[in-house]
């Protein structure tokens, strides 16, 4: 249905979008000199639902505005069609790395004031540095292998699974609401189960940021957390997987 060529341009941007609203909510909400410094939860919830919203409505009509290894895996599964996997996944790391160095410079002066106390910024910060790993990937809120996979093992069928089974609802995707039902479905799965570990939920949102901000020139920006990085990776992909069995068993 798709072309090689559309679907390549079609995940880079739309899941550049994606990560653009993603980690730029997640700056806004955490950087000193940010107007919405320390908003919260619900407006980071959001966000990334509505940067799912404008990624996917801009990549549908080239790519199907898929944005998420683990729901081209999950869709692969179930229809047993894998020779397109390979452009989809391309096109949404390139797309996620390219969407994180875009919020980076949109939030370039508030990265540069965040300078130890006593050290003077552009803004003359007077506030503590801030470990910037959190605004980019995921990073749990209590370090257990085991229970953090479960959570993205889970939280991905959540997605995933749902997702497809909107594909039944007559008139969803021609009315074109089908995708802000799935924002909206993102949205709840920040809300409800995203608080173990920051809901990755996606391999390409967590690790294409990831890299990006090894190599940023970020002042004090911390560790990158690399020992970590496999779990928002494995994660999905198993979740992604899992969510296309069951509906191919079910449906």
């Amino acid at each position: 249905m798709y072309s090689n060529g559309d679907i390549f341009v079609g995940e880079i941007i739309g899941t550049a979008i994606l990560i653009l609203f993603g980690a730029g909510v997640c700056a806004a909400v955490t950087l000193n000199y940010s107007k919405a410094k320390a908003s919260g939860w619900i407006v980071i919830a959001f966000g990334w639902g509505f940067g799912v919203l404008a990624g996917a409505y801009t990549a549908a009509p080239l790519s199907g505005g898929h944005l998420n290894p683990a729901v081209t895996i999950g869709i692969a599964v179930d229809s047993e069609k894998w020779d397109k996997v390979w452009i989809y996944l391309l096109g949404q790391m390139i797309g996620a790395m390219i969407g994180a160095v875009l919020a980076y410079l949109v939030y370039f002066a508030q990265f540069n004031a965040n300078v130890p106390r006593g050290e003077k910024s552009d803004a003359e910060s007077v506030d503590e540095p801030l470990p910037t790993l959190g605004i980019f990937s995921t990073i749990p809120e209590i370090r257990n292998p085991v229970a953090n996979l479960l959570t993205e093992i889970i939280a991905t069928i959540g997605l995933v699974l749902p997702l497809l089974a909107f594909g039944l609802t007559k008139g969803l995707g021609e009315s074109g609401t089908l995708v802000l039902i799935v924002a909206f479905l993102v949205v709840g799965i920040g809300l409800s189960l995203g608080g173990p570990t920051g809901y990755a939920i996606n391999p390409a949102r967590d690790l294409g940021p990831r890299i990006v901000h090894t190599f940023l020139p970020i002042p004090n920006k911390g560790t990158s957390d690399w020992s970590y990085a496999w779990i928002p990776v494995a994660g999905p992909l198993i979740g992604g997987a899992l969510a296309g069995l069951i509906y191919n068993a079910a449906f």
